[in-house]
Protein backbone atom coordinates (compact mmCIF):
# COMPACT_ATOMS: atom_id res chain seq x y z
CA UNK A 1 0.00 0.00 0.00
CA UNK A 2 1.46 3.23 -0.88
CA UNK A 3 2.09 5.92 1.56
CA UNK A 4 2.33 9.95 1.34
CA UNK A 5 4.80 12.19 3.14
CA UNK A 6 4.52 15.85 3.94
CA UNK A 7 7.23 17.79 5.44
CA UNK A 8 5.38 21.36 6.71
CA UNK A 9 9.24 22.34 6.94
CA UNK A 10 10.13 23.89 10.48
CA UNK A 11 6.99 22.03 12.17
CA UNK A 12 6.54 18.25 11.15
CA UNK A 13 6.41 15.25 9.02
CA UNK A 14 3.07 13.78 8.28
CA UNK A 15 2.20 10.52 6.79
CA UNK A 16 -0.72 9.37 4.94
CA UNK A 17 -1.97 6.09 4.21
CA UNK A 18 -3.50 5.82 0.70
CA UNK A 19 -7.21 6.08 1.72
CA UNK A 20 -6.09 9.19 2.99
CA UNK A 21 -6.12 9.06 6.51
CA UNK A 22 -3.53 10.84 8.40
CA UNK A 23 -1.55 7.66 10.13
CA UNK A 24 1.65 9.66 11.92
CA UNK A 25 2.56 13.53 12.49
CA UNK A 26 6.07 13.80 13.78
CA UNK A 27 6.46 17.05 15.04
CA UNK A 28 9.72 18.47 15.92
CA UNK A 29 8.62 22.06 16.76
CA UNK A 30 9.73 23.04 20.11
CA UNK A 31 6.49 23.31 22.60
CA UNK A 32 6.25 26.57 24.17
CA UNK A 33 6.39 25.10 27.64
CA UNK A 34 9.93 24.88 29.04
CA UNK A 35 8.78 23.10 32.21
CA UNK A 36 7.21 19.87 29.70
CA UNK A 37 11.11 19.55 28.60
CA UNK A 38 10.99 20.91 24.52
CA UNK A 39 11.45 17.70 22.45
CA UNK A 40 9.91 16.48 19.51
CA UNK A 41 6.81 13.47 19.46
CA UNK A 42 5.01 11.77 17.75
CA UNK A 43 1.60 12.73 17.91
CA UNK A 44 -1.29 11.94 17.00
CA UNK A 45 -0.82 8.44 15.87
CA UNK A 46 -3.72 6.31 13.89
CA UNK A 47 -4.49 3.21 12.83
CA UNK A 48 -5.01 2.50 9.36
CA UNK A 49 -9.03 2.46 10.06
CA UNK A 50 -8.37 6.44 11.58
CA UNK A 51 -8.85 5.63 15.36
CA UNK A 52 -6.50 7.99 17.36
CA UNK A 53 -3.90 5.70 19.81
CA UNK A 54 -1.73 8.24 21.35
CA UNK A 55 -3.09 11.06 24.01
CA UNK A 56 -1.78 15.09 24.49
CA UNK A 57 -0.94 16.96 26.90
CA UNK A 58 -3.53 15.16 29.48
CA UNK A 59 -4.84 16.85 32.54
CA UNK A 60 -2.77 14.45 34.59
CA UNK A 61 0.41 14.54 33.23
CA UNK A 62 0.76 18.10 30.82
CA UNK A 63 3.81 16.59 29.32
CA UNK A 64 2.77 13.39 28.60
CA UNK A 65 3.03 13.93 24.80
CA UNK A 66 1.90 11.04 22.42
CA UNK A 67 5.43 8.77 21.92
CA UNK A 68 8.46 10.59 22.93
CA UNK A 69 12.10 10.09 23.21
CA UNK A 70 12.40 10.64 27.62
CA UNK A 71 15.26 11.02 29.96
CA UNK A 72 13.45 11.35 33.59
CA UNK A 73 16.79 10.94 35.85
CA UNK A 74 19.73 12.38 33.58
CA UNK A 75 22.75 13.07 35.94
CA UNK A 76 20.41 15.55 37.88
CA UNK A 77 18.24 16.74 34.52
CA UNK A 78 14.95 15.48 33.69
CA UNK A 79 14.44 15.16 30.08
CA UNK A 80 11.13 13.67 30.64
CA UNK A 81 9.35 17.02 31.99
CA UNK A 82 7.24 17.97 34.54
CA UNK A 83 7.91 17.46 38.08
CA UNK A 84 10.81 15.47 39.27
CA UNK A 85 10.83 12.72 41.74
CA UNK A 86 13.70 13.61 44.91
CA UNK A 87 13.73 10.91 47.63
CA UNK A 88 11.90 11.72 50.78
CA UNK A 89 10.38 14.98 49.53
CA UNK A 90 8.63 13.45 46.36
CA UNK A 91 7.58 14.95 43.02
CA UNK A 92 8.28 18.81 43.31
CA UNK A 93 8.43 21.49 40.47
CA UNK A 94 12.10 21.98 39.76
CA UNK A 95 11.96 23.98 36.64
CA UNK A 96 15.65 23.93 37.16
CA UNK A 97 16.35 20.74 36.44
CA UNK A 98 14.24 20.63 32.85
CA UNK A 99 16.35 19.73 29.76
CA UNK A 100 15.40 20.33 26.41
CA UNK A 101 16.47 17.94 22.98
CA UNK A 102 17.00 20.32 20.35
CA UNK A 103 15.86 19.43 16.44
CA UNK A 104 18.74 20.28 14.28
CA UNK A 105 18.02 19.35 11.00
CA UNK A 106 17.48 15.80 9.03
CA UNK A 107 20.67 13.85 7.54
CA UNK A 108 18.43 11.40 6.05
CA UNK A 109 14.74 11.90 4.31
CA UNK A 110 14.12 9.31 1.97
CA UNK A 111 10.74 8.57 0.82
CA UNK A 112 9.70 5.66 -1.47
CA UNK A 113 6.04 4.15 -2.50
CA UNK A 114 5.59 2.11 0.51
CA UNK A 115 8.38 3.22 2.98
CA UNK A 116 9.32 6.16 4.61
CA UNK A 117 12.83 6.38 6.54
CA UNK A 118 14.50 9.25 8.14
CA UNK A 119 17.31 10.04 10.30
CA UNK A 120 16.99 13.18 12.79
CA UNK A 121 19.96 14.92 14.46
CA UNK A 122 19.01 16.52 17.92
CA UNK A 123 21.24 18.04 20.36
CA UNK A 124 20.36 17.19 24.39
CA UNK A 125 20.65 21.12 26.19
CA UNK A 126 20.31 20.91 30.02
CA UNK A 127 18.40 23.73 31.66
CA UNK A 128 21.68 26.18 31.85
CA UNK A 129 22.35 25.79 28.20
CA UNK A 130 25.12 23.25 27.89
CA UNK A 131 24.98 20.77 25.16
CA UNK A 132 25.26 16.96 26.63
CA UNK A 133 24.60 14.69 24.24
CA UNK A 134 24.35 14.50 20.29
CA UNK A 135 21.31 12.01 19.28
CA UNK A 136 21.19 10.68 16.27
CA UNK A 137 17.16 9.00 15.58
CA UNK A 138 15.90 7.01 13.23
CA UNK A 139 12.03 6.79 12.00
CA UNK A 140 10.78 4.09 9.61
CA UNK A 141 7.26 4.08 8.87
CA UNK A 142 6.35 0.61 6.43
CA UNK A 143 4.07 -2.82 6.26
CA UNK A 144 1.15 -0.87 5.91
CA UNK A 145 -1.20 -3.66 4.73
CA UNK A 146 -4.85 -3.00 4.88
CA UNK A 147 -5.90 -6.54 4.89
CA UNK A 148 -4.24 -7.13 8.44
CA UNK A 149 -5.39 -3.66 9.70
CA UNK A 150 -1.82 -2.67 10.57
CA UNK A 151 0.80 -0.40 9.59
CA UNK A 152 4.83 -0.59 11.65
CA UNK A 153 6.74 2.24 13.01
CA UNK A 154 10.48 1.40 13.84
CA UNK A 155 12.30 4.35 15.96
CA UNK A 156 16.13 4.28 16.89
CA UNK A 157 18.50 6.21 19.12
CA UNK A 158 21.62 6.42 19.30
CA UNK A 159 23.30 8.53 22.01
CA UNK A 160 26.93 10.13 22.14
CA UNK A 161 28.24 11.69 25.40
CA UNK A 162 29.16 14.96 25.03
CA UNK A 163 30.77 16.19 27.99
CA UNK A 164 34.04 15.56 29.79
CA UNK A 165 32.34 13.65 32.49
CA UNK A 166 29.96 10.19 32.43
CA UNK A 167 26.68 10.98 32.02
CA UNK A 168 24.12 9.13 34.39
CA UNK A 169 21.25 7.25 33.63
CA UNK A 170 18.65 6.56 36.48
CA UNK A 171 14.84 7.05 37.16
CA UNK A 172 12.11 7.53 39.71
CA UNK A 173 12.78 3.71 41.12
CA UNK A 174 16.83 4.23 40.99
CA UNK A 175 16.39 7.65 42.85
CA UNK A 176 14.13 5.37 45.25
CA UNK A 177 10.37 5.19 44.57
CA UNK A 178 9.42 1.59 43.93
CA UNK A 179 8.40 0.58 40.79
CA UNK A 180 7.96 3.36 38.90
CA UNK A 181 11.08 2.84 36.38
CA UNK A 182 9.86 4.66 33.55
CA UNK A 183 12.63 6.86 31.12
CA UNK A 184 13.55 6.00 27.39
CA UNK A 185 10.44 5.53 25.06
CA UNK A 186 7.41 6.01 25.75
CA UNK A 187 3.88 5.90 24.96
CA UNK A 188 1.01 7.58 26.55
CA UNK A 189 -2.09 6.64 25.33
CA UNK A 190 -5.34 8.52 24.70
CA UNK A 191 -8.29 8.44 27.52
CA UNK A 192 -10.09 5.67 26.47
CA UNK A 193 -7.32 3.45 26.56
CA UNK A 194 -7.82 3.60 30.06
CA UNK A 195 -8.24 -0.05 31.58
CA UNK A 196 -6.85 -1.73 28.37
CA UNK A 197 -5.94 -4.69 28.35
CA UNK A 198 -2.07 -5.25 27.99
CA UNK A 199 -0.45 -8.68 27.13
CA UNK A 200 3.19 -10.68 27.04
CA UNK A 201 4.13 -13.78 25.68
CA UNK A 202 3.78 -15.24 28.68
CA UNK A 203 0.25 -16.25 29.46
CA UNK A 204 -1.74 -14.45 32.69
CA UNK A 205 -0.07 -11.66 33.16
CA UNK A 206 -1.42 -8.38 33.76
CA UNK A 207 -0.38 -5.08 33.66
CA UNK A 208 0.59 -5.35 37.31
CA UNK A 209 2.71 -8.23 37.04
CA UNK A 210 4.35 -7.23 34.10
CA UNK A 211 5.62 -3.98 35.29
CA UNK A 212 9.76 -4.09 35.71
CA UNK A 213 9.44 -7.58 33.75
CA UNK A 214 11.79 -8.28 30.84
CA UNK A 215 10.28 -9.47 27.27
CA UNK A 216 10.54 -9.35 23.50
CA UNK A 217 7.45 -7.87 23.23
CA UNK A 218 4.37 -6.43 24.88
CA UNK A 219 0.57 -5.42 23.36
CA UNK A 220 -2.03 -3.04 24.87
CA UNK A 221 -5.62 -3.09 23.28
CA UNK A 222 -8.71 -0.81 24.07
CA UNK A 223 -11.78 -0.39 23.01
CA UNK A 224 -12.23 3.25 21.90
CA UNK A 225 -15.45 5.96 22.65
CA UNK A 226 -17.18 7.58 20.18
CA UNK A 227 -15.92 5.11 17.55
CA UNK A 228 -17.18 1.21 17.94
CA UNK A 229 -14.07 -1.73 17.58
CA UNK A 230 -11.09 -1.65 19.62
CA UNK A 231 -7.33 -0.92 18.46
CA UNK A 232 -3.98 -2.69 19.62
CA UNK A 233 -0.36 -1.18 19.89
CA UNK A 234 2.75 -3.95 19.83
CA UNK A 235 5.84 -2.44 21.28
CA UNK A 236 8.71 -4.54 20.42
CA UNK A 237 12.03 -4.82 21.15
CA UNK A 238 14.92 -4.93 18.73
CA UNK A 239 16.90 -8.65 19.30
CA UNK A 240 20.61 -6.71 20.19
CA UNK A 241 18.47 -4.83 22.57
CA UNK A 242 18.15 -7.88 25.63
CA UNK A 243 20.91 -10.28 23.82
CA UNK A 244 23.33 -8.58 26.52
CA UNK A 245 25.22 -6.03 23.89
CA UNK A 246 23.05 -3.20 24.64
CA UNK A 247 24.69 -0.80 26.89
CA UNK A 248 22.07 -1.56 29.58
CA UNK A 249 19.58 -3.60 30.24
CA UNK A 250 15.82 -3.08 29.35
CA UNK A 251 12.24 -3.66 31.38
CA UNK A 252 8.99 -2.47 30.82
CA UNK A 253 7.18 0.29 32.54
CA UNK A 254 3.40 -0.45 32.09
CA UNK A 255 -0.03 0.91 33.76
CA UNK A 256 -3.25 0.63 32.55
CA UNK A 257 -4.71 1.99 35.48
CA UNK A 258 -4.91 4.65 36.22
CA UNK A 259 -3.34 6.06 32.75
CA UNK A 260 -2.68 4.26 29.79
CA UNK A 261 1.41 4.33 29.60
CA UNK A 262 4.37 2.15 28.31
CA UNK A 263 8.32 3.15 28.20
CA UNK A 264 10.63 0.54 27.15
CA UNK A 265 12.90 1.69 30.25
CA UNK A 266 16.69 1.58 29.92
CA UNK A 267 17.45 2.13 33.87
CA UNK A 268 14.40 0.83 36.11
CA UNK A 269 15.96 -0.45 38.53
CA UNK A 270 20.19 0.71 38.01
CA UNK A 271 21.53 3.61 36.66
CA UNK A 272 24.23 2.90 34.28
CA UNK A 273 26.97 5.16 33.28
CA UNK A 274 27.99 6.65 29.16
CA UNK A 275 31.55 7.69 29.23
CA UNK A 276 32.72 10.51 27.84
CA UNK A 277 33.30 10.53 23.86
CA UNK A 278 31.19 7.23 24.00
CA UNK A 279 27.62 6.02 22.60
CA UNK A 280 24.66 3.72 23.07
CA UNK A 281 21.86 2.57 20.76
CA UNK A 282 18.59 0.70 20.90
CA UNK A 283 16.04 -0.13 18.30
CA UNK A 284 12.18 -0.57 18.81
CA UNK A 285 9.40 -1.63 16.76
CA UNK A 286 5.56 -0.24 17.25
CA UNK A 287 2.96 -1.99 15.45
CA UNK A 288 -0.22 -0.31 15.08
CA UNK A 289 -3.38 -1.89 14.50
CA UNK A 290 -6.99 -1.99 14.17
CA UNK A 291 -8.63 -4.82 16.37
CA UNK A 292 -8.27 -6.19 19.70
CA UNK A 293 -4.87 -8.84 18.75
CA UNK A 294 -4.46 -11.64 20.64
CA UNK A 295 -1.16 -13.31 21.94
CA UNK A 296 -0.85 -15.44 18.46
CA UNK A 297 -1.93 -12.58 16.19
CA UNK A 298 0.82 -10.39 17.88
CA UNK A 299 3.62 -12.95 17.76
CA UNK A 300 2.54 -14.00 13.28
CA UNK A 301 2.62 -10.32 12.78
CA UNK A 302 6.55 -10.11 14.47
CA UNK A 303 7.50 -12.96 13.40
CA UNK A 304 6.52 -11.67 9.26
CA UNK A 305 8.37 -8.35 9.98
CA UNK A 306 12.71 -9.54 10.16
CA UNK A 307 14.61 -6.75 11.26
Amino acid sequence: MSIRVTHEVGEAVVVTAAGGTEILRYVYRPDPEAFESRKPYAHPVRTLGGRTVTGYRPNDHRWHKGLQMTASHLSGQNFWGGNSYVHGRGYLALPERIGSMRHDGFSVFAVAEERFDCTEDLTWVENGGAEWAREERGLSVHSVDVTAGAWVLDWSIRLTNLRDVALEFGSPTTAGREMAGYTGLQWRGPRDFTGGTVLVPDVGAGAEEIMGTQGPWLSFSAEHDEHDGHSTLVFAHAPENLDGSAVHPSHWFVRSQPIPSVAFSWAFFEEFALPPGESFSYRYRIVVADGAWDRERVEACLDGLPW
